[in-house]
Parts: structure tokens; C-alpha cells; sequence
């Protein structure tokens, strides 16, 4: 018999005063955290309360003509958007659109119990709908938040199959009803993770329907489903989670929006670590493993240890790549790395 998905519950807060939310406290403590009625405010979480209609008119009130991208899929696959059976391609269709006529088909569908489900993934506010952010506001304090990337999600009944973001993410519930399910980072090897290419949403997914997960192929998930916590929010909630913590979300009614908010508090000037570990498949996957353990003692002495470790014992001017990487620095490594690659 199939062990059900944990029901623990992430933790809640009530956001009595908005602004006064510390997101950085809250990611540094390692764990996701729902705050209820953070965004409750927005006109926008008022429009969606009114119903569907009002809530796309509101939107298109700040759209600027620009085509997006609309996913589709078919009624059978009852908006979980995946693979086909080779998992060399993906299960639904993606088009280029212009938004205002895709919301239309939304609308069109709804009550429609046999109606494809349609996906506007995430669309940047800024780009696409201008002038929202300002008139729906979330403040966000602090130098890690300069670079924030607000982004607009939009559907009927949709999954977002399991994966996991490089940004710390705030996820905002602006129409409709939403659930994520939510794993920590040490649980990747027990959700089976699919290619790398292609990706249904740009992130590698796990293989396991959390609906019906199959212990046959995927014995370990037994695990991760205890170590999982859930999320269910009303309009005008919000989870905030850590980056990595992979999670799936599911859109629950007819109509949904989701707003989020995704930042680092790495400078600019670093590299995507997912370069780094695919240069680590090409350079240590398949070493023997005395040599993989040998350079894993390697790695963390360099990189995963304390930063200034390595080079505590040497002058300033024989640090080198050692010292404390600044932009200058990260253009010289760059070019380094480069020059190697290139040899």
C-alpha cells in the first residue's frame, strides 16, 4: 500500500504587519514558512475574490501588448504538466501568445470539467505588466532584494510536477486557491529526478506522481513523502521557502494567480552554480571512487568550508583566486576557467 504524502504542515505566521516581515530572517532559518494574509491588500487579491472576469480585467488593465508563452494540455492529463512515456519529450504544447487573448480562452473554459488546462508560466511582471507591481506592493527591505525578479504565474486547474528552484522564493497567492508540497534539499536522490534536458519549466522535475506515486520504481520516495511539509493557502497568503527545497504546486480552482518573488543573496558577479556541477560531471563523475572521495575532501576544503579558510595562511599578495572573490576577481577566474576548458 502506497504511504500517503506526510499531512505535517509548514509553519505559519500571521502577517499583522506586512512590511515589517524580515524574508531574510526567515530563509536563514532553513525551513518554509507560511504567512497568512500577507498580500491580503492588493487590489488585485480583491479583484480575484469578485470572481474570474474581474480578476483577468483587473490584470489586462496593466498589460502592454507584449506575447507570452501559453502551455496547453490535453483534458487526460488533468493539468500536470510532464513527459510523455520516453521522457524525451515533453506532454503538452507551448505556443507563442498574445495574453489577453489566451486569458480569454481561460474564461472560456471554466465549469468546463473537460476542458484542457492552460498555463501561463512564470511571466515577468515588470516586462509584461507594467505598473502592477507598484499598484500591488510587497515590501522588500535590504540590499539581497535589489535584483528580485517578480514574476506572474496564471491557469485553471494546473501542476507544476515536483523541482526546485536556485532562488529563495516568496510565492503569493493572488486568485484562487494553492497547495505545495515542499521537500528538502536532502531528499533529491529519494524523488528521482528526471534529464536535465529537456525540462517541462527550465528545472529538472522528479519523476514521482505525487497523486498516485508508484513504490514499485520508486521505492525511496516512501522516505521523502515523511520528510515532506505542506502548504495550503487562501488568497492573500504566502509561503516563503529556501532555495533548492523542491516543491510541487498545484492550482486547485478554475482560475488562479501566483505571484512570487525570487532573489539570492549572492552578488551578481557569481556564477550559476549548476555550471559548476555540470563541469563537475564532465571533470569527476566517472573517476574511480578513491579519487571522488579524494577530491570531495578537496571541494570542501575550497568551496563548501568556511570561505576564508583556504587562504588564512598566506600573504595578500600570493592569494590570488584564493582571496575574497570581488568582480574583477570573477572576471579573472572566469577567464582562467575558460582558457582551461579551451585548451
Amino acid at each position: 500500500m502506497t504511504p500517503p504524502i506526510t499531512s505535517r504542515h509548514a509553519r505559519e505566521i500571521s502577517a499583522d504587519d506586512p512590511a515589517a516581515v524580515d524574508f531574510e530572517a526567515l530563509v536563514a532559518a532553513g525551513q518554509p514558512v507560511v504567512i497568512r494574509g500577507l498580500v491580503a491588500d492588493w487590489p488585485m487579491v480583491a479583484a480575484g475574490q469578485t470572481g474570474a472576469q474581474a480578476a483577468v480585467d483587473y490584470l489586462l488593465g496593466f498589460y502592454n501588448g507584449r506575447p507570452g508563452t501559453g502551455y496547453t494540455a490535453r483534458p487526460a492529463l488533468q493539468g500536470r504538466y510532464f513527459y510523455d512515456d520516453t521522457l524525451t519529450a515533453l506532454d503538452f504544447e507551448r505556443e507563442r501568445v498574445q495574453l489577453d487573448a489566451y486569458l480569454a480562452r481561460i474564461l472560456g473554459a471554466l465549469g468546463d470539467a473537460d476542458a484542457p488546462s492552460f498555463y501561463v508560466g512564470s511571466t515577468d511582471l515588470d516586462q509584461y505588466f507594467p505598473g502592477f507591481g507598484d499598484a500591488n506592493p510587497l515590501a522588500l527591505n535590504g540590499p539581497a532584494f535589489e535584483r528580485a525578479l517578480r514574476s506572474i504565474w496564471i491557469g485553471n486547474r494546473t501542476t507544476a510536477t515536483t523541482h526546485y528552484d536556485m532562488s529563495n522564493n516568496i510565492a503569493c497567492v493572488a486568485a484562487g486557491r494553492r497547495r505545495f508540497t515542499l521537500f528538502p534539499p536532502d531528499q533529491v536522490a529519494n524523488l528521482y529526478p528526471g534529464p536535465l534536458e529537456p525540462t517541462p519549466g527550465g528545472q529538472v522535475v522528479s519523476l514521482v506522481n505525487l497523486a498516485d506515486p508508484d513504490l514499485t520504481a520508486f521505492p525511496n520516495f516512501a522516505i521523502a513523502a515523511q520528510a515532506a511539509q505542506i502548504a495550503e493557502l487562501e488568497p492573500g497568503d504566502a509561503v516563503v521557502y529556501p532555495a533548492l527545497w523542491w516543491h510541487q504546486v498545484e492550482a486547485q480552482d478554475d482560475f488562479n494567480i501566483l505571484v512570487n518573488y525570487w532573489w539570492n543573496a549572492a552578488p551578481a558577479f557569481l556564477d550559476p552554480p549548476m555550471t559548476a556541477l555540470l563541469h563537475a560531471m564532465l571533470s569527476l563523475r566517472d573517476r574511480p571512487q578513491a579519487e571522488k572521495d579524494a577530491w570531495a575532501a578537496m571541494f570542501d576544503y575550497y568551496v563548501f568550508g568556511p570561505a576564508a579558510r583556504p587562504a588564512a595562511h598566506l600573504p595578500s599578495a600570493a592569494q590570488g583566486p584564493l582571496a575574497p572573490l570581488d568582480d574583477m576577481g570573477a572576471r579573472r577566474l572566469r577567464a582562467e576557467l575558460l582558457r582551461r576548458l579551451n585548451r
